[in-house]
């Protein structure tokens, strides 16, 4: 248990913070499930349609520091690479 004034109010900042992180961990994960279903599919409209918000949104939870960005970087390399293969 926090005895000072201060660690109590860091307790409540950071139980309101790892809520933050865990919608954004989920937006994460489901954004990356979406992509992963179109390429699946070899929808190539959907996909042309959805990368570049899917690619924001990864960078953008990147820069928060809830994954860290060369993992991001990674995701979006991949998905390029098998989206590169679709269009061939």
């Amino acid at each position: 248990m926090p005895n000072t004034k201060s660690a109590i109010r860091r307790v409540k900042r950071v139980k309101r913070q790892s809520l933050v992180n865990k919608l954004r961990r989920s937006r994460y994960k489901l954004a990356i499930k979406k992509i992963n279903k179109l390429v699946e599919k070899k929808d190539i409209q959907g996909i042309n349609k959805f990368f570049p918000s899917f690619q924001s949104e990864l960078m953008r939870i990147a820069k928060t520091g809830v994954v860290k960005r060369e993992n991001a970087s990674r995701k979006i390399a991949r998905i390029f690479k098998k989206i590169k293969k679709i269009n061939k």
